[in-house]
């Protein structure tokens, strides 16, 4: 049986996030959104395009390709979709499939010329009414991956006519309605305004539906709290340290009631040895650490949390508790990505703070043009060093081409996240 999901919306005008299409009230900070949104347990997110001319269109696929490089979990676009074209932009933003409008007219020669431009696992189809499932449920079957029913009242009826999976409007935060749907045979998941709300936490929902027999994608720990060893105490020492950059975050300990709270909520939880009692990191200043992954080490006494860190981890302010630096031996860094994230922040500092005789300073001045045209040079000289049967001449051309490519990169604001990100959706 496939895991149910929780889908959260998402509605771009202008290129901001709003509340709804009829409440175009600014809904928060779309990096804000997408954190709370992938890190918090929401399995996936149909993004809306509510503009109304082509100037505005384009800046919101502009964010709808920004959101995709911030997140990991699946996007399904939509609005104003009505052509292939359009099709085609929300894909290469990124989005893993696009949404078509059921109730338009154009919907089903759309639907089978993107189905076999695109492949039908990547075209969803919005349902407002049954008729609309009746009179077309030979090409729901054959051309559409999901459809979206934005009335639950239809589902019997739905499921009386076709076999498709479907993702259906729940409205209402109430245990009962959600389970109603989800033990539904054809039911994918849910979607409703109650996900998109920062209060509700997805992953504590989906460890409360997963005790209701619903497969959810939540945390199934492999170990138990019987299985670890644990101190003098009764607790159990946590290292947490950020997922993406491997930085060590912080030291704090962890009691069986915080273990699975943590595991729970999907939001890392301790025990305060001075205080005696529980605190979820994060949850009076707003830096919480959302759970990538816990490991337990060779003894199991020591758990090794990766963490998605909201704000910083330490309380003087510093992003990570270990700042207080003892003995520094020089070492060259061979790490690949930190070699090019620190080239990076040396390049970025020279654009912020210009140093005489620097030729980084040099090409900035300079302008575009200038570092266009080295861009082009040091990829010609990669060329002709490939021709020259020794290998390290090719070594030393790409890396003048890379750190050319950098200076570009902080030229038009882009980093190399950005560009890892990008690489990572193909």
């Amino acid at each position: 049986m496939d895991r149910k999901i929780l889908a959260a919306t998402l509605y771009l005008k202008n290129g901001v996030p709003v509340k709804a299409p009829d409440n175009l009230t600014p809904a928060g900070d779309l990096k804000f959104l997408a954190k709370t949104f992938n890190d918090g347990g929401i399995d996936k997110i149909f993004v809306f395009d509510l503009s109304d001319e082509d100037q505005e269109h384009e800046k919101n696929i502009h964010m709808i390709r920004e959101l995709n490089r911030l997140i990991e979990i699946p996007t399904c676009g939509g609005g104003n979709v009505k052509r292939l074209e359009d099709i085609k932009k929300l894909l290469y933003a990124g989005c893993k499939q696009v949404l078509i409008n059921g109730s338009k007219p154009y919907c089903f020669e759309l639907v089978d010329e993107a189905s076999s431009r695109f492949g039908h696992e990547k075209i969803l189809v919005s349902v407002k009414n049954i008729d609309f499932v009746f009179k077309h449920r030979k090409v729901i079957k054959e051309k559409i991956h999901e459809m979206l029913v934005m009335d639950p009242k239809m589902l019997d009826s739905v499921e009386n006519l076709t076999d498709t999976q479907y993702v259906a409007l729940c409205e209402e935060h109430e245990l009962d309605d959600i389970l109603h749907i989800l033990r539904r045979e054809h039911s994918r998941g849910i979607y409703g305004s109650f996900l998109n709300d920062d209060g509700v936490n997805a992953m504590e929902l989906k460890s409360t539906l997963s005790e209701k027999g619903i497969k959810m994608d939540n945390f199934e720990p492999a170990l138990k709290w019987s299985d670890l060893t644990l101190n003098a105490h009764g607790l159990i020492p946590v290292i947490a340290q950020d997922y993406r950059t491997g930085k060590v975050l912080m030291l704090a300990y962890m009691n069986e009631e915080a273990f699975h709270k943590t595991i729970t909520t999907g939001k890392m939880t301790y025990y305060s040895r001075s205080r005696k009692e529980l605190w979820m990191k994060g949850g009076t200043s707003g830096h919480i650490q959302y759970v990538k992954v816990l490991t337990a080490d060779c003894d199991r006494d020591t758990i090794l949390a990766k963490v998605s860190q909201v704000g910083v981890a330490c309380h003087t302010g510093q992003y990570s508790c270990f700042h207080n630096e003892i003995v520094h031996k020089e070492y060259i860094e061979r790490n690949p990505l930190k070699v090019f994230e620190d080239e990076y922040a040396v390049i970025q500092d020279r654009k912020i703070h210009p140093k005489e005789g620097s030729y980084t300073n040099y090409l900035f001045d300079k302008g575009l043009d200038k570092i266009l045209k080295k861009v082009g040079e040091e990829a010609t000289e990669i060329i002709i060093a490939a021709k020259n049967p020794d290998a390290e001449e090719i070594k030393y051309e790409a890396a003048d081409f890379l750190y050319h490519l950098m200076v570009l990169m902080v030229e038009k604001g882009l980093t190399w996240e950005d560009i890892t990100s990008e690489l990572s959706q193909r």
